[in-house]
Parts: structure tokens; C-alpha cells; sequence
């Protein structure tokens, strides 16, 4: 081949590989432009899903705090819409106040007692029930359906199990010539309120006997095996096994109790109404939040008392979760930090 036709055929080469890169860089050029259009098709998607949320925070948990923050700095009544900027009054108020300081001790020790019987109710029925008898299966629905009872409709029943003169309980007293008992008043309202929020234990023991279940039976087996006794098994291997979901239960037990408010339900005695019927017994903290905002129409005093429960709650947790670090066990070691 002679030189004239090398040079050709080399301007032929560029030429084709210059086109070879242009088709490539319009070919790179189509699929990143698909690919950005994707992603911000992926992205309208994204905030499309999450409006319904976002606009439910904001509108139903946001902007309710922020107004209760508001309301807590007022001594506003919650009609008049005359309500001027105190600052920081009620709380110094609430501070002093001694029905709040007693509502606050009364709650306390109804968390204290309320929520280890429920979850040692829990654990027991979660236990009992995990063994291999006829009819558990029945036995698990029957337990569990009070946990989904309507609370409203647990309150009326057990206002008419325990009412004094045509209750369930006072007639099996008066089999056994038992004078009937006000259970509805002081001292026993009391112990009627821990009965109604035992009574729904069922959500306890579902939630162990998911962790009894997902235990793994060889553990058991070698105890077994290296003669241990059925309580040491439990205590030492079926206890710190269930410890993530005892510690669950504790968090969330404590934050319900302590905004229990179903004592309004079981307050009045026949022909009265009204939160200022509420025993003293079960006058806890959030029945005193109901009775400023309802009987004595104090919505900034109330207000600060519903913050002052959140920073309690917020304590209470943070005591806990500190508490917790060596006597919970998790079933995987933390990432170590790099």
C-alpha cells in the first residue's frame, strides 16, 4: 500500500472513531437525562406519599403543641378569647399547687403498682399458654379480647358490675351474708381502677408470647440436659432472652398510665355527673387536667399542667432507658464504632 493510501485510510479511522464519539456522548448524554428525569419523578412520588403525613403532623400535632405552648403562657379561658400573656404564672402556680402535687404522687404510685402487675399478668398468661394444651388457641382469643374492648364500654361494664345495689359483685357478697360495699367511692375506688386496666392485659401477654415463641427451644434443651429445674431455666435463660420485650413494655406501660384518664368513667355516683364527683382515690393527674379545662374553664393553667406531664414523661424515659443499659440483652452485639 503506498503512503498516499496509509493516509487516507488513517483519515477514514479518525473520521469513523469521531463519529463513534459523538453517537457516544449523545447516547451518555440520552441516558443521563432519562435518569434525571426518573429521579425527579421519583422525588414528586416521594413528596406525593409523605403529604398526607407531613400535613397531618403539621396540622394535628404541631400546630396543637405550639398552641398549648401558647395557651400555657395565657391565663385564657378558652371562650372569651380575652386572654393576655402571663408567662411563666401558671407554672409557678402548678408548682405550688397542692392538689397538683398530690395528683402527681397519686399517678405515681398507680404507675408503680399498675404497670409491673400488668406485665408479670402478661408474662404469666404468655407462659401458661405457650405450652402444647388442647384449645389454646381458643384460650389466647378469649384473654386477649379484653385488650380490644372499647375502653368506653370496660368502664360502664365494670361501673355496673361494681355498683352497690344492683352489682355483680355485691350479689356474690350477699351469698356469703357479706354487707354490700361502695365499691365506686373511697377507699375502694381505687383498687376498681387497677382491676379495669388489669383487666386488659391481654396486649402483655401477646407481646411475650411472641417473644417466648421466637426464643430458640435449643437453649432450653441443653439446660434441660445439664439438669437444671424449670425456674432456673425460666430465671436465667427465659428472662434475660425476654428483657428487650420486658423493657418495651415498661416504656409504653408507664407512658399510658400516666395519661390514664379512665377514672372519669367510673367517677359519678347515681344522679351526679361531672369530674368534681371523681373520688379521691382515682383523682390522678390527668383527671385534675380535665377538671381545669372543664369545670373551671382554665385552659392556660391546664395547658401547663399537660406540659409539665410531657416533661415528666420525657424524664421518666430517659431514667429508664439509662437504667436499662446492663440488664437488657439483645440477641446482637452493636456495630463497633470505626
Amino acid at each position: 500500500m503506498s503512503t498516499g493510501q496509509l493516509a487516507g485510510a488513517s483519515v477514514q479511522s479518525a473520521k469513523s472513531s469521531g463519529t463513534t464519539r459523538v453517537t457516544d456522548d449523545r447516547g451518555r448524554g440520552r441516558r443521563a437525562g432519562r435518569r434525571g428525569a426518573m429521579a425527579r419523578q421519583q422525588s414528586r412520588d416521594f413528596y406525593l406519599c409523605v403529604a398526607p403525613w407531613a400535613l397531618g403532623f403539621l396540622g394535628l400535632t404541631l400546630y396543637p403543641l405550639g398552641y398549648a405552648l401558647w395557651l400555657s403562657l395565657t391565663n385564657s379561658d378558652g371562650i372569651s378569647g380575652n386572654a393576655s400573656f402571663i408567662g411563666l404564672d401558671n407554672y409557678r402556680e402548678l408548682l405550688s399547687d397542692p392538689v397538683t402535687r398530690e395528683t402527681l404522687v397519686r399517678t405515681g404510685v398507680f404507675v408503680a403498682v399498675v404497670v409491673p402487675l400488668g406485665i408479670i399478668a402478661g408474662l404469666a398468661l404468655a407462659v401458661l399458654l405457650n405450652r402444647p394444651i388442647r384449645g389454646r388457641g381458643i384460650f389466647r382469643t378469649l384473654l386477649y379480647l379484653p385488650a380490644v374492648f372499647p375502653p368506653v364500654g370496660a368502664a360502664m361494664a365494670f361501673k355496673m358490675i361494681f355498683d352497690r345495689d344492683a352489682g355483680a359483685a355485691n350479689g356474690l357478697l350477699g351469698f356469703a351474708d357479706i354487707n354490700p360495699i361502695s365499691w365506686l367511692t373511697d377507699p375502694y375506688a381505687r383498687y376498681v381502677l387497677m382491676m379495669l386496666t388489669l383487666w386488659a392485659c391481654g396486649n402483655a401477654m401477646i407481646i411475650s408470647l411472641a417473644g417466648l415463641q421466637d426464643m430458640p427451644k435449643e437453649l432450653h434443651e441443653a439446660a434441660r440436659l445439664d439438669g437444671a429445674s424449670a425456674w432456673q431455666a425460666f430465671r436465667k435463660i427465659t428472662i434475660p432472652l425476654l428483657s428487650p420485650v420486658i423493657f418495651f413494655q415498661v416504656i409504653t406501660g408507664v407512658i399510658g398510665a400516666l395519661q390514664s384518664a379512665t377514672p372519669l368513667l367510673l367517677a359519678a355516683n347515681p344522679g351526679t355527673s361531672g369530674v368534681t364527683t371523681v373520688p379521691q382515690g382515682d383523682y390522678l393527674y390527668m383527671i385534675n387536667v380535665f377538671a381545669q379545662y372543664l369545670a373551671y374553664g382554665r385552659f392556660g393553667y391546664a395547658s401547663a399542667l399537660l406540659w409539665v406531664l410531657f416533661a415528666v414523661i420525657l424524664v421518666i424515659t430517659a431514667v429508664i432507658y439509662k437504667l436499662s443499659s446492663g440488664a437488657v440483652f439483645y440477641s446482637f452485639e452493636p456495630e463497633a464504632k470505626k
